[in-house]
């Protein structure tokens, strides 16, 4: 079952046509967030993200997007297709409705709420084999716009493929200055003795909901030291480990790259605070 403005349909159900503003040109948002027995991980997060999103595409919000609605809308799918007891995976896009061509007719929005099923309740670490490689076919933007979770994609879509093609779990994007900015589905950190390090916003990486919470967790403590600030490539092989955050997994450990093998220890220590956090919010 969808949720789709407020009205739950089979997923087989045709409830938007080829006008779709969000096929035609990727004039969507989405959030995707992780629910465990009814309760929205971060949930006052990915809001305010999705808002500020919506303000800086100028899409027009409903009156009644508040954050009470919008929770009853996710958990209404999560009820209906039986998962409010178990952990579930939520994909909520937001796009602009059906009119105009690339100038809309229309500022107003509609909404897909989507749930499906989850291994795990918490965030767990994988310590399987977890190889990435530069993806250097294509650059991110620096600016905000690559900061924002929408429907606009298609570097990550080849990329993918790419790294599927070659035996990678995973890629890692530049920037169109040569910066490392992020990997194809989360946030990348970098771990040297205790220094650890993101990538900042302005490089045109995602505003990642694990991201804001890692940064807040280590600012609160004191065995490690903590920026945002440019990643080169060459100090990738230097790195003690480096790991990937997203709002589904949590922090996945990144194990290989190149010739460079890494440790998981710090990945270990704040997976078990992000959890924490979690249960917390």
């Amino acid at each position: 079952m969808v949720n789709f403005n407020g009205n739950l349909l089979s997923k087989n159900s045709s409830y938007f046509n080829h006008d779709n503003r969000g096929l035609r040109y990727g004039d969507a948002l989405f959030e995707s967030i992780r629910v465990v027995n009814g309760k929205i991980f971060f949930w006052e997060d990915h809001y305010l993200r999705l808002m500020a999103s919506m303000r800086i595409l100028r899409m027009e919000i409903p009156m009644n997007f508040t954050m009470e609605f919008l929770e009853e809308q996710i958990l209404a799918c999560v009820d209906a297709n039986g998962l409010l007891e178990k952990p579930a995976r939520i994909r909520f896009t937001v796009f602009r409705n059906n009119g105009g061509l690339y100038l809309p007719q229309t500022n107003d929005v509609s909404y897909i709420i989507e749930a499906n099923v989850l291994d795990s309740p918490f965030f767990t670490l994988n310590n399987d084999a977890y190889e990435v490689e530069l993806f250097k076919d294509f650059y991110v933007n620096p600016d905000m716009l690559s900061t924002l979770k929408s429907n606009n994609k298609v570097i990550n879509v080849v990329g993918s493929i790419f790294a599927s093609e070659n035996g990678y779990q995973n890629c890692l994007l530049l920037n169109q200055e040569k910066k490392v900015v992020e990997a194809l589905n989360g946030n990348l950190f970098l771990v040297k003795d205790q220094h650890i390090k993101t990538p900042p916003l302005k490089d045109g990486c995602l505003n990642g909901i694990v991201r804001k919470k890692l940064i807040a967790i280590l600012g609160s403590l004191d065995k490690y030291q903590f920026e945002e600030a440019f990643i080169s490539p060459f100090e990738l092989q230097k790195a003690d480990e480096l790991f990937i955050t997203n709002a589904i997994t949590g922090i996945q450990p990144i194990t290989k790259y190149r010739k460079k093998e890494y440790e998981t220890k710090v990945a270990a220590d704040l997976l078990g605070k992000l959890n924490a956090a979690a249960r917390l919010n």
